[in-house]
């Protein structure tokens, strides 16, 4: 069974893997399928981690916006077509680097990473 510890690091690492590719910039994510592909599943994998948090850790940080994070994964894994582009890469831009802080703090507390 998987801890609350790696369910984090699986939500930094996939925040990591994301932040390369938004380095290439909003013109080049638009135009390439693949990219956006690659961000959805790893936004897929960030939800499937939030998920599965203990009520403990979920609790313990009501800042963190656990159940937008879990309904974005129910949106890319059941309606995979209704998430506009844009929607995606603001939520890239916007979103992704104040959780990423927010999960590197946990996993401070928890410990380090």
């Amino acid at each position: 069974m998987r801890d609350d510890r790696e369910w984090l690091k699986d939500i930094h690492d996939a925040i990591s893997h994301i932040e390369r590719y938004a380095l290439k910039g909003w013109e080049i994510f638009s135009q390439d399928e693949l990219i956006q592909t690659w961000v959805s599943y790893h936004l897929q994998i960030i939800g499937e981690a939030a998920r599965n948090l203990s009520a403990k850790i979920t609790e313990k940080y009501p800042e963190v916006p656990w159940g937008e994070i879990i309904g974005l994964r129910n949106v890319l894994v059941h309606h995979y077509f209704d998430l506009d582009v844009e929607v995606t890469w603001d939520i890239v831009r916007n979103d992704l680097p104040p959780l990423k802080k927010q999960v590197k703090a946990i996993l401070s507390d928890l410990g380090g990473i």
